[in-house]
């Protein structure tokens, strides 16, 4: 992920901007939203007020998700609301100059959020959990790079099926992980693909904040545009632990997702061929 490094001068200027374009001056009422917010809302020269309803604009250094300016904006609707930067489309990341954003900063986050949980993070279980908490989701995030792998070959148009692909993932609702088994099949057109790509298109897609059915979307349509194939086949099979461990607590369910491209969609036998290889072989359709 792209990251700019923003300077004092650049938060400068982008005030000095700012109080041009909306007039502001020193007689205006600010509020700084808590805590960032309050930092930059003290350069403005303004009259800082501690309490919403009394100033005349409200202002924020960052918009992230844009649940705080919807806060803001329903409680205070006559308000206007201010944000010196907004993140980009791509997600940029923008740090600013009195964020340390260290490894001490990130753990302190996880600290937080076993105090909010009502945990201790100073009992000796959890000491360092914050630390490994970290390292594993890097781990998890970090899926290795690999070079799809095609070669040439003629009159090949038998059906190539991967069954039993183990993959894990995290629901990106609960942040609380599902995993199965996978079953990948394409029928060559000129091009095949070392078989352990198969397994690498799968885990690189399932090793992030996902859901199911992208995961199956994602793996489906990636094979397709490498191998121009005549027809790409995905069936993901898995347990969700956001449905199992809280909400209805159903254990042992299994959730089955596919995608169908090309000669699996459009020809009959070519998909029935394919779902009996799996059928029988682990009975999940």
């Amino acid at each position: 992920m792209k990251t700019i490094e923003l300077t004092w001068e650049d938060i400068i200027s982008r005030i000095e901007y700012i109080k041009k374009k909306n007039k502001i001056t020193s007689k205006t009422k600010i509020f700084g939203v808590p805590k960032n917010g309050m930092i930059v809302a003290s350069f403005f020269g303004c009259k800082n007020v501690y309490n919403p309803e009394d100033a005349d604009i409200i202002v924020d250094d960052i918009i992230d998700s844009g649940k705080t300016k919807k806060k803001y904006r329903k409680m205070f609707p006559k308000k206007k609301f201010i944000v010196l930067f907004e993140k980009d489309k791509k997600g940029t990341w923008i740090n600013f100059p009195y964020e340390k954003n260290s490894e001490s900063d990130y753990q302190d986050l996880v600290v937080r959020l076993l105090q909010v949980i009502g945990e201790d993070p100073n009992r000796e279980g959890l000491l360092d959990t914050p630390r490994r908490y970290l390292d594993a989701f890097k781990e998890f995030l970090s899926p290795p790079e690999f070079n799809m792998t095609t070669f040439d070959v003629e009159n090949t148009d038998e059906m190539i099926v991967q069954l039993d692909i183990p993959f894990y993932s995290f629901c990106e609702h609960h942040v609380l992980p599902f995993f199965g088994k996978g079953y990948i099949a394409y029928v060559p057109n000129k091009k095949i693909v070392g078989l352990s790509k198969l397994a690498r298109t799968l885990e690189t897609f399932s090793r992030r904040l996902q859901n199911q059915e992208r995961i199956t979307n994602q793996v489906a349509q990636y094979l397709q545009a490498n191998l121009k194939a005549k027809g790409v086949a995905v069936v993901l099979k898995a347990r969700h632990m956001c449905m199992e461990m809280r909400g209805v607590k159903t254990s042992d369910t299994h959730t089955i997702t596919s995608k169908l491209l090309g000669s699996f969609k459009s020809d009959e036998r070519t998909r029935a061929e394919f779902l009996n290889l799996i059928g029988n072989h682990r009975n999940i359709v």
